[in-house]
């Protein structure tokens, strides 16, 4: 729902994607691999939109499509700051 778009999910309503996901995890497995698993945000991350997606609980990390082609975007990302 959010690769590939162009466009920056809400943060909190990524989490609650990602929340989901774990709670299904441990439906089909148990609690320690829905918690030990690494679920990243796949959409499209920016400079302004990666603070507030690392910040949540449930997001573990994000992957970077064009910002990567910018070293200040690049190393911005890189270097997200948890709020």
């Amino acid at each position: 729902w959010a690769i590939g778009t162009g466009l920056v999910c809400d943060a909190d309503a990524a989490n609650d994607v990602h929340k989901y996901i774990r709670t299904v995890l441990a439906k089909m497995y148990d609690d320690e691999v829905a918690q030990s698993t690494r679920i990243q945000y796949g959409g499209s991350v920016t400079p302004e939109s990666v603070d507030g997606l690392m910040a949540k609980s449930d997001v573990d990390g994000c992957l970077v499509g064009g910002a990567s082609l910018f070293a200040d975007k690049f190393a911005r990302i890189c270097n997200f700051q948890k709020e």
